[in-house]
């Protein structure tokens, strides 16, 4: 197995993509017991005839409309700054809303900074070669961070590998669910500003490189139900009811990763993922977004984090700071309903993403590799799903904040007698 990096998008050392791969074939390793079989392979290299696989998703938070029946309160959630972001972007793909200050002295909505980069990938490179992650850091945000915002020291290289691990996941990336991290006190998202004032790389818990491998290797199995004529390929609703994470269907990627895999271990073929190993942007549909009712500048449109088409790891969208106009004037056509673009959602509704993926020649599949599911193939309730007591709980501390916005200029200028 030899990955590039993601997306090919930085030219590292040998040693240095070697660290990349050890932390990839870990990362299998640590899955391999419970979800190995002969249809997923982790190097592409080894698979006869192999052909690109088509596994993709919208990239738009899917739980909080699924929990409460509302896309505009889905909205609303999803955009809610730094709280919408951590809550809630867990399809593999975060967004950062950038907000600048109009001629009139309001705040509004900018531009949006889109990124499905791995934050086991940066993480590597934190630990590995400092240098680089902060020449990778200061290509994205345009200007050089201070040692101290990426490791809280004026030197990283005073600490332990360990060290610099520990302390670029305190401040930048998060701790992943790591137990290793978690014991070291890391919280569950960066306290720095680094990585919360813009979207430099996905820090969302479910958004990671075992979160990647576990979803493609547990469906990558030949999982059926007996009929009155045969084996039929099993539903998404009883693989996930079997297996009791009827959670996982409640969202985009989770049933389109896993499925995917599924009809092709079905089809008696061997999934890997293709080098290089990476969540990309495969599709965006651009030409719903207008501007004075003509189609939007393309540079108001900027790839980054990636070599070519379908690597991208990182979209820029809207106006720059040189630029008069704001994101929501830009509208969003869809049929015959033309909204402003206020926020990230729903321009991540126009996006879709996706590991490459890649299936080799289809072979026999023998009797006993099939893997008989006996559960119901009824419609999974996804309102009962254990994430919606969240939902909810983080739905009514959105309305308390906005009713206290709304109340506090009315209270302005009166006196409070004692």
């Amino acid at each position: 197995m030899a990955y590039d990096v993601p997306g090919r998008a930085d030219q590292l050392s040998t040693d240095l993509v070697q660290k990349w791969n050890d932390t990839i074939q870990v990362a299998y390793e640590r899955l391999q017991p419970e979800l190995g079989s002969r249809f997923f392979v982790l190097d592409p290299n080894t698979l006869t005839e192999s052909v690109l696989a088509s596994i993709k998703w919208f990239a738009d938070p899917a739980e909080p409309d699924f929990c409460l029946g509302s896309s505009e309160v889905a909205k609303q959630l999803s955009d809610w700054g730094v709280k919408g972001r951590h809550e809630l972007h867990n399809e593999y793909c975060e967004y950062r809303t950038i907000d600048k200050v109009d001629s009139t002295g309001r705040l509004r909505p900018k531009r949006v900074q889109v990124t499905t980069e791995l934050r086991e990938y940066w993480v590597c490179l934190a630990i590995y070669d400092p240098h680089t992650v902060r020449a990778i850091a200061k290509s994205i945000l345009g200007f050089e961070p201070a040692w101290e915002d990426l490791y809280g020291v004026s030197d990283p290289f005073q600490l332990t590998e360990e060290g610099r691990e520990i302390a670029f996941s305190t401040i930048v990336a998060g701790n992943g669910q790591d137990p290793k991290l978690e014991g070291a006190g890391v919280p569950n998202q960066p306290t720095g500003r680094l990585n919360t004032d813009n979207a430099l790389f996905m820090t969302h818990p479910i958004n990671g490189l075992d979160d990647l491998l576990y979803i493609v290797m547990f469906g990558a199995k030949p999982y059926a139900n007996r009929t009155a004529t045969g084996l039929e390929q099993a539903t998404r609703e009883q693989l996930f009811r079997e297996f009791n994470v009827e959670q996982l269907a409640c969202r985009h990627a989770d049933p389109a990763a896993a499925m995917g895999a599924l009809g092709a271990a079905f089809n008696g073929q061997t999934v890997a993922f293709d080098n290089p190993l990476g969540m990309y942007i495969q599709s965006f549909t651009k030409d719903v977004f207008l501007f004075e009712g003509n189609p939007i500048p393309d540079t108001w449109v900027r790839w980054s984090r990636g070599a070519k088409e379908g690597m991208y790891q990182r979209l820029e969208f809207g106006p720059g700071d040189d630029d008069a106009a704001f994101l929501d004037d830009i509208k969003v056509a869809v049929g015959s309903n033309e909204q402003p673009l206020t926020g990230g959602f729903q321009l991540v509704q126009q996006i879709e993403v996706g590991p490459l993926v890649v299936v080799g020649k289809p072979t026999p599949v023998a009797e006993n590799e099939y893997v008989i599911l006996s559960a119901s193939n009824a419609n999974i309730d996804c309102k009962e799903a254990r994430i919606c007591q969240r939902i909810k709980a983080l739905k009514q501390e959105y309305d308390n904040e906005h009713q206290m916005i709304r109340i506090a200029p009315r209270t302005m200028g009166f006196k409070v007698e004692s």
